[in-house]
């Protein structure tokens, strides 16, 4: 293994370096995102709204493409970091989030309903000001 560093000190500089951009990048993200998201997000058992709807077909097609390519990248980068320096789960959650598949707001909404989770999003949005999260009752859930 030792070897295989040393002998791959380019590509394994390259994975350290997006593995601290990432890093950076999720600390400076997930707080203006959870701030920015609107207290009713979670609250309905169905996405209330559709991305790029509105937008024409030439542009929202490519926009569609380049966001899910760049998912499967940080995907397939936090799989390596499992095994290499890095962040390797933050990077395969950040993957996740950019991608779209069907189910993935019911699986946003489980995590978001769990109380840990809860806790720390309506801390950071009333640290920002913002009122807590809405959430549906359990037998919406």
């Amino acid at each position: 293994m030792v070897d295989w560093i040393y002998n791959n000190e380019a590509l394994v500089g390259l994975l350290l370096a997006v593995s601290v951009v990432s890093f950076l990048a999720t600390l400076i993200a997930v707080p203006v995102l959870l701030v920015r998201m609107p207290e009713d997000y979670f609250f309905y058992p169905d996405r209330h709204r559709v991305a790029w709807n509105n937008r024409h077909p030439l542009l929202r097609i490519p926009l569609f493409v380049i966001k899910n390519l760049l998912g499967v990248i940080f995907m397939m980068a936090g799989i390596l970091m499992l095994v290499l320096p890095g962040q390797g789960i933050l990077t395969i959650i950040i993957g996740l989030v950019l991608m779209e598949f069907p189910g993935k707001y019911h699986v946003e909404r489980w995590v978001i309903c769990r109380a840990s989770v809860m806790r720390l999003v309506n801390w950071i949005r009333i640290k920002a000001g913002k009122s807590k999260l809405a959430l549906p009752t359990d037998d919406q859930n």
